[in-house]
């Protein structure tokens, strides 16, 4: 369990989430938690994602009928994906497998396919379910939809095992414009999903002191570049017992914001 720093038991009354606000039906994680301990919770992307065309998707020379196998690892990356397969007039056959890092990656796929006739796997965020699935399932030729000049573990597994596997560049994340935010962030805690979110806030933000600051932080790659950039981590996911970045919060704000 992610325990509260000792410099950091204040509670937290504001927190701004580094993603789209969520559709409010069904209601979210997020809103639950807001109700739940009585805090205001406010979403702002970090990131801007840009779609590669398919001219720039054909110069990487990828026939995506020749891979058995899809890794998804977000939701950008499957609306990406099947982007260019309309602009390219591929349909995916029925027997082509889809890997997901989540159940609600996997789900997200019925806004393309057909999902109950469709062999999809998914893990609970923890990379070693992954890695998992691909070892069972080593004798697929694997398709790796992502962004441009991405750091990702799960390719580094698959090298490593010796997998057959090739990286499809689709489109690419830069940092938000935050401005109107006037160079201050007036919140007890962000959560940040991605590398290009830390940059983002560096870039947005000249001279950034975490000070009080609370960050959360989902995923490995995210981890990595808090960490270089010399972040205290007050929060992360998935952990053993955190598999969702939402679920690490919950406990967090369970010690930090208990009443006295």
């Amino acid at each position: 369990m992610n325990k509260p720093q000792p410099t950091s038991l204040k509670p937290v009354k504001s927190i701004l989430v580094s993603q789209p606000k969520p559709p409010e039906v069904p209601k979210s994680p997020y809103q639950e938690i807001a109700e739940k301990y009585k805090i205001k919770v406010e979403f702002r992307q970090f990131i801007q994602v840009r779609g590669l065309s398919s001219k720039d998707f054909r110069k990487q020379r990828i026939n995506i009928l020749d891979y058995t196998a899809v890794i998804f690892t977000s939701r950008n990356a499957i609306d990406h994906f099947f982007r260019i397969c309309e602009e390219l007039r591929i349909r995916m056959p029925e027997m082509t497998k889809y890997f997901c890092v989540t159940e609600a990656i996997a789900v997200y796929l019925q806004k393309y396919i057909q999902y109950r006739k469709r062999k999809v796997f998914f893990g609970t965020g923890k990379d070693t379910d992954m890695f998992d699935l691909f070892k069972k399932h080593i004798s697929e030729k694997f398709l790796f939809p992502c962004t441009v000049n991405h750091k990702d573990i799960y390719t580094e597994y698959l090298k490593s095992i010796n997998a057959d596997f090739s990286e499809a560049f689709m489109y690419e994340t830069v940092p938000a414009d935050l401005s109107d935010l006037k160079g201050k962030i007036d919140y007890d805690m962000i959560i940040l999903y991605t590398p290009t979110g830390v940059a983002s806030l560096f870039q947005n933000f000249p001279g950034f002191e975490q000070g009080d600051l609370r960050i959360g932080c989902m995923g490995a790659s995210t981890l990595k570049a808090m960490e270089e950039q010399n972040l205290r981590v007050d929060l992360k996911a998935p952990s053993h017992d955190s598999p969702s970045i939402t679920m690490a919060l919950d406990k967090y704000l369970a010690i930090s914001n208990k009443k006295k």
